[in-house]
């Protein structure tokens, strides 16, 4: 079994909190996806947004991952970060001119467009350069993912892509244009998605598009799928990497890719989430009149999901080995939603012990903020202290 290895002995001598990633997981977790997808047509761009780490990104690129970009500064990390540009994919409802611009000059793969008004922008600033810019359109093809509501992105009723009944319009529009060329089409529909029913649905709204495409005298050489595969945060000793095998097969045998079509995937949490962990120290174990407050060093500001979208992660005590008893698990933020957990069961702690957060290689560093002008935490790696 692959599970996260914690050498608490080094950890006695760093400033708390800090990330920590144990980059076995991660090598572990990027061979599975390999081993999924080499015999077909799929390649895999991974989700910047997830994380940005540079020992996290260089293990990505060693696998041989592209990158799916939401910012111009994701396109440059993912340039630095040694993956090329025709493996780079950059999607997004706001790009600015500078953004575009970035993608143009580096000849990345495809742009995933998401507006008329987006189309004509990239046209433009293609033409003053004098380039053809590779556009796919992204889709809401009103696949309901069954998430929470800020995740849920495939719906019509989204900021996000081009609604199924502007779809002719773009598509007429697109072809007249002489600086873009459609490659293929791109849908994203929401993220920690663990039923594969959604996926089948796609697949089905996927086929029919294609079906439409055909009778216009479209051909399309790429699919993008997106991401939003989920990890289980309540058990990532038992369940490391994600369900890749299930994810895989879905759309292997219910997406009809025609003759030469490629077949593209966006995913980031999947990719990352098992390998990182938050540590913390207990600061004070507070005893109030029903309850006790495990109160960490660590706040909102090194891990917002609990807040931000009620979140759970698995929180173990890594130096206490006695019985468990119930702690609401806070924050020091002056912020009555930095709360991690409320009656959450753990291993008798007190002042000093070290926690670990667990499933926080996505949305945990890059999400960092410095409210109550707090310091970014620094992270580490299981090569750094321990050795590969």
């Amino acid at each position: 079994m692959i599970k996260a290895n914690y050498p608490v002995d080094k950890f006695s001598g760093i400033e708390t909190p800090f990330y920590y990633y144990d980059l076995n997981v991660l090598r572990s977790t990027l061979e599975e996806i390999n081993a999924q997808t080499k015999k077909n047509n799929f390649h895999v761009h991974y989700a910047m947004k997830a994380n940005v780490n540079p020992a996290v990104l260089e293990t990505i690129k060693n696998a041989g991952l592209g990158a799916d970009c939401v910012s111009g500064g994701e396109v440059e990390a993912a340039l630095k970060a040694g993956i090329p540009a025709s493996k780079v994919v950059f999607a997004g409802v706001g790009k600015a001119d500078w953004e575009i611009n970035l993608g143009l000059e580096n000849d990345i793969f495809c742009f995933n467009v998401e507006s008329i008004p987006e189309l004509e922008v990239i046209n433009e600033l293609a033409a003053a350069k004098g380039k053809v810019a590779n556009v796919a359109l992204r889709i809401n093809p009103n696949v309901d993912a069954h998430t929470h509501h800020y995740i849920t992105t495939g719906t019509s009723e989204n900021k996000f892509g081009i609604n199924m009944e502007a779809l002719d319009q773009v598509v007429d529009l697109v072809l007249t244009l002489q600086n873009v060329k459609l490659i293929g089409i791109h849908f994203h529909i929401g993220s920690q998605i663990t039923d594969m029913t959604a996926f089948h649905n796609l697949c089905v709204r996927v086929n029919e598009l294609q079906e439409q495409f055909i009778k216009k005298g479209v051909e399309l050489s790429n699919i993008n799928v997106g991401g939003g595969l989920g990890i289980n945060y309540e058990h990532p000793n038992h369940f490391a990497i994600p369900e890749f095998e299930a994810y895989f097969k879905t759309f292997r045998d219910h997406l009809q890719l025609r003759p030469n079509q490629t077949l593209h995937f966006e995913l980031g949490r999947a990719v990352v989430a098992q390998c990182g962990s938050l540590i913390s120290k207990v600061l004070y174990v507070k005893e109030g009149t029903v309850k006790k407050f495990a109160i960490l060093d660590a706040g909102f500001t090194e891990l917002i999901r609990p807040a931000l979208y009620q979140a759970y992660h698995r929180i173990e005590n890594l130096t206490s080995d006695l019985p468990e008893e119930e702690y609401d698990v806070v924050g020091p933020i002056c912020e009555s939603s930095d709360t991690f957990a409320k009656n959450y069961w753990m291993n008798g702690t007190k002042r000093g012990d070290l926690i670990a957060l667990r499933s926080a290689g996505a949305y945990g560093e890059i999400m960092a903020s410095q409210y109550n002008l707090r310091k970014l935490p620094k992270a580490y790696t299981s090569d750094e202290l321990t050795g590969k």
